[in-house]
């Protein structure tokens, strides 16, 4: 039997799977240049959040209060979000290379 915190863990270990197939389901079909900008972004900061999520991997939680699975979870929420900022701030020109390909992909409709 497992818990409901095990259910969680083996979900955001298959997460990173799952952003990248919602993102290519997004970019399926016409989209105005506004909406391939925004799915390019979400690519990029998803990409970014993978790169530096074994920056994180040895670093031990503080005692008492770090730790345990909840310590797990909101590491990889934390991640997320750093790589959302990234992206936001500028990123490392993932998201052009992308928009750029999924301009072409249209073009070619």
């Amino acid at each position: 039997m497992s818990s409901p915190i095990d259910t969680t863990l083996v979900g955001l270990q298959t997460a990173p799977t799952a952003k990248v197939s919602a993102l290519a389901g997004k970019a399926h079909g016409a989209m105005s240049m506004q909406r391939m900008r925004a799915v390019a972004e979400d690519f990029e900061s998803v990409f970014i959040s993978e790169m530096i999520r074994p920056m994180f991997e040895n670093i031990e939680a503080e005692k008492p209060f770090g730790g345990g699975p909840a310590e797990d979870i909101w590491r990889n929420l934390q991640i997320d979000e750093y790589g959302k900022a990234i992206s936001k701030a500028g990123g490392v020109g993932i998201a052009d290379t992308v928009l750029d390909q999924l301009i072409r992909m249209q073009e070619a409709r």
